[in-house]
């Protein structure tokens, strides 16, 4: 072609210019951009319409002209701070989202020249800025650094926008800084309190900041001096904004946290918050549940019980937490169980148990333990089903959850029909699984429960046995609390607790199905009765039973079809002997003579043996002889017919509490197939009152001089205790 003469009038025209191959259309398209470009409002439409990467390009043209050219209109438009500020911040604010992005703009400086744009004089290169500050305060580290920069001016000052936009995501960067103490601190001494209550329509978002403030005990105190409280107060009273009025509930709630109680009770705050509790705005009441559950401790009137209790019929989960919670504290000190109770508050909370929000059934289950500490209200909780309740929150993994649901179930556990409730209902085994806990508090609340039912625990005693044995050896997890649940459960099962203590009480009543399985070390398990009558014959010690009874009982686990029911044989020999024993000391008053007499029932072991002559007493073999005959390495007691002192002072201890006898007796455990059985024996005939001298320990001799009272301590009973 031929030169074409072309007029371009229009901007885009001459942008649509910079991609032509031909050098004097170029050089002539970027002198123009650059004059164009000499007014502000220019610049800013030809970044809108995309001069900037051809020019970028041009700058490494091959022509000189052209370079020069494209370098000066792009000089021209950096000259605009303004649009590059809202191009830079507007990149920025989708990046600030991510958090390696975040890093990146901290680590190098970028937060000081954004807090200085907060003060830009264009909304757009403000509402940016802000956005990324907001995004960058959700981080604890850049939390800190807008106070330390100055940032809390700049931000007050943008509550005064005339951008919605602007004031509202101020507000919320302030929420986020204001958390930090120092924070605070700058923003109450800059006029923040004041600045927040004249920012018109936005009360509601300006009293969450407020709330920061009022969790600080000196900012309180600073506003409470100046009579601002009283303007705060002036919300909580407001019918027609609910937004407003929780987020004020919110702040009182916050200054309740902080001990500053006398002080809102000066303004009549609990008057004010047994209204709202009438609200029928769900927001506000849920808020000021929370208030109430803040200032629990200081309030006395029960009035707003009866709302608070309404509460946790609604079908908003938030204000059934809040309502569990208030009730919780409410009762914490139970000055205020009987209003709870005569609300009909426990019948509902029991249905509370069966929530899904966790926090809410532990709320409830707190409540309704500090209610059960009353033995009228505690009945009530009871015959509205609490126990069954209680169970599935047992096998939860919350921890606050497990907390108050053994706190519970453990001032419950108290009467017997709940414990028993409790076994039939399965909560047994959850119960016990919660001894694997590491938590402190949950472990103590379990061994306190299981403390109370251990009577009750016959199918999970073995295992809690064996978790408490293992509890009770650690260094950490051992406490007062497994020692009584452990001393609880092995009173409930003597011959576990004779093997592994080696000492039965004179209380302890041995009774049928008693058995000795001999000294067991710690950690090692005891088996069952019918474990040890299954094994095969061995070469080890027999385990002696107490078998007292005419009719054969069906011990037999539930297993396999094939296998035979376990049943004890009876022992007919041991309920003559007792019989005969019964007649012996009918007539006798005095109990040494009793004593005595009781003694004589080891002649159906042998009789007197002298110590000399001991190691010819062939009892070992007798024994080996009836656990050949009997196939079985568990032998009735009845069956001995020689018998040493371990043998003889188990048949004396049952002989002594056997049927009406009712004699006391101890049986101790010692070393080399030793056992002995203490009594005591009131000596002398009573006084003018009735009463005998003080009583005296002796050990009852079974083996030598059957009938012989040795005294405690002396070198005789010392001899009978040892080889």
């Amino acid at each position: 072609f031929e030169a074409l003469p072309f007029e371009g009038k229009t901007p885009a025209t001459v942008v649509l210019l910079l991609s032509s191959p031909e050098e004097d259309i170029l050089i002539k398209a970027c002198e123009a951009l650059h004059i164009f470009a000499e007014k502000d409002e220019n610049k800013v439409s030809l970044l809108e319409l995309g001069a900037l990467e051809p020019l970028c390009q041009l700058i490494t043209h091959n022509n000189k002209l052209v370079r020069r050219n494209a370098f000066m209109a792009l000089g021209i438009m950096a000259i605009n701070d303004t649009v590059v500020h809202e191009y830079a911040t507007l990149c920025l604010a989708p990046l600030s989202l991510d958090f390696v992005c975040k890093v990146q703009i901290f680590d190098n400086k970028g937060l000081p020249s954004l807090i200085q744009l907060l003060s830009s004089p264009d909304p757009d290169v403000q509402k940016n800025s802000l956005e990324i500050i907001f995004n960058l305060v959700q981080d604890y580290q850049c939390r800190l650094a807008v106070h330390e920069l100055g940032g809390i001016p700049p931000l007050l000052e943008l509550l005064k926008s005339d951008f919605p936009v602007i004031q509202h995501l101020a507000l919320e960067t302030l929420q986020n800084v204001t958390t930090d103490k120092d924070s605070r601190s700058t923003f109450m001494e800059d006029q923040g309190f004041d600045k927040l209550m004249d920012c018109g329509d936005l009360h509601a978002e300006a009293l969450r900041v407020l709330a920061n403030c009022l969790s600080d005990s000196e900012c309180v105190q600073l506003i409470h001096k100046d009579g601002r409280l009283t303007r705060l107060m002036d919300f909580l009273v407001n019918p027609n904004m609910p937004e407003i009025q929780s987020s004020a509930v919110k702040c009182i709630a916050g200054v309740a946290q902080i001990e500053n109680r006398i002080l809102l009770h000066e303004l009549n705050v609990e008057k004010v918050l047994v209204e709202l509790l009438s609200e029928a705005d769900t927001g506000v009441k849920t808020s000021t549940c929370q208030a109430v559950a803040a200032m629990s401790f200081h309030l006395a009137s029960q009035h707003g019980i009866p709302a608070v209790v309404q509460g946790l019929s609604s079908e908003n989960l938030k204000l059934r937490e809040a309502a569990t919670q208030a009730l919780s504290n409410l009762t914490h000190s139970n000055h205020l169980n009987a209003a709870v109770y005569e609300a009909g508050g426990h019948q509902i909370l029991v249905q509370q148990l069966y929530g899904s929000c966790s926090r809410t059934v532990a709320n409830a289950a707190a409540t309704l333990g500090h209610m059960a500490g009353q033995e009228d209200i505690r009945c009530s909780i009871l015959s509205h089903g609490a126990i069954q309740a209680l169970v599935e929150p047992l096998k939860s993994t919350d921890t606050q959850l497990l907390i108050h649901t053994t706190q519970c179930l453990a001032v419950l556990a108290c009467d017997t029909e709940a414990r028993a409730e409790l076994q039939s209902a399965g909560g047994l085994q959850p119960l016990v699984n919660l001894l694997r806990s590491n938590h402190k508090e949950i472990l103590q609340n379990a061994c306190l429960a299981i403390t109370l039912c251990a009577s009750d625990v016959p199918t999970t005693a073995e295992r809690a046995l064996e978790m408490l044995q293992e509890i009770n050896q650690s260094v950490n997890r051992s406490s007062s609390f497994s020692k009584m649940a452990m001393i609880s459960l092995i009173n409930c099962n003597l011959p576990v607790k004779y093997s592994l203590t080696g000492h039965l009480a004179s209380t302890d009543i041995i009774s049928d199905g008693f058995y000795d399985a001999g000294k067991v070390p710690a950690g090692q398990r005891i088996l069952t009765l019918e474990e040890l009558s299954r094994q095969p014959v061995n070469q080890h010690r027999p385990i002696i039973v107490v078998k007292d009874g005419d009719r054969q009982k069906d011990e037999s686990q539930p297993g396999s079809p094939t296998q035979k029911p376990w049943k004890m044989m009876d022992d007919v020999s041991l309920q003559v002997l007792v019989i005969e024993a019964k007649k012996s000391i009918l007539r006798m008053n005095d109990e040494q003579e009793k004593y005595a007499a009781l003694a004589l029932v080891s002649e159906a072991m042998g009789g007197a043996v002298e110590r000399e002559k001991l190691h010819k007493f062939s009892w070992v073999l007798h024994l080996s002889q009836l656990k050949f005959q009997l196939q079985s390495n568990v032998i009735p007691m009845g069956l001995i017919r020689r018998g040493i002192y371990r043998h003889r002072a188990l048949l004396f201890k049952f002989q002594c509490l056997a049927d009406c006898i009712g004699m006391s007796s101890t049986l101790v455990r010692g070393e080399y197939d030793r056992a002995w059985n203490e009594v005591l024996v009131f000596s002398g005939n009573p006084s003018g009152n009735g009463r005998y001298s003080q009583p005296a320990r002796f050990i009852v001799d079974l083996m030598h001089q059957p009938g012989s009272l040795l005294a405690t301590n002396t070198p005789a009973a010392v001899k009978y205790q040892t080889i």
